[in-house]
């Protein structure tokens, strides 16, 4: 084998190492979950109907809409996600804590412990929620994916992001395999312009040493 032969070999191990790390950028716009019961109260005598489908298995953006409300101002028009959960939690921007005069954690879905209160109106009802978090900033993931990169529930990963103008590491991305998740990197919209992410950007996954 010539040195040249050899330099190929290389290349495409490379290659195909590097496609193995690409995973999907999923920017996730501020939103709503409600509970059953919240949601009965905001939209009395309605059902919850499908906007468009999201990209992980039986999730998906609804057609309804609730304004959030808090101590200094108001964001408007926030889009509910669908299904209901078994509790209500609002994730916004942190940008978007100042509008409201909150100091919303920064945590994963359902850590609500602490969280700052907020009131969600629509033209039908009201209700206060405690539950208002700038979601951290997240992997799913299968368990064959989880088993690939060598990673469990919790651990940490870096993904790089290029793009034609910018390249940014995120350090700290949380690691949350599941049987039916897709694979997806979950970043805010403050995360994602400072990033320049586009509709069809990818990233590649960096595992930190242990």
């Amino acid at each position: 084998m010539n040195d040249e032969e050899l330099r190929n070999i290389i290349k495409k191990i490379i290659l195909e190492e590097t496609q193995q790390n690409q995973i999907r950028i999923g920017v996730s716009n501020h939103h709503i979950h409600l509970t059953d019961a919240d949601f009965k109260v905001l939209f009395p005598g309605q059902e919850m109907t499908v906007f468009k489908p999201l990209y992980q298995h039986n999730e998906f953006a609804s057609n309804q809409f609730a304004d959030v409300v808090g101590p200094k101002g108001t964001v408007k028009h926030v889009r509910i996600l669908g299904p209901n959960r078994d509790h209500s939690q609002v994730e916004i921007a942190k940008s978007e804590t100042y509008t409201l005069g909150i100091d919303a954690p920064i945590r994963l879905s359902g850590h609500l412990e602490g969280a700052p209160s907020v009131k969600l109106v629509t033209p039908d009802g009201e209700v206060t929620v405690q539950g208002v978090i700038v979601a951290k900033r997240h992997i799913h993931m299968s368990l064959e994916d989880a088993q690939r990169f060598g990673v469990k529930l919790g651990d940490s990963v870096s993904v790089e992001i290029k793009t034609p103008d910018r390249t940014t590491t995120f350090a700290d991305v949380i690691a949350r395999p599941r049987e039916d998740f897709l694979l997806e990197m979950h970043i805010d919209t403050d995360e994602a312009s400072a990033a320049n992410v586009g509709p069809n950007t990818t990233g590649r996954i960096i595992v930190d040493p242990k």
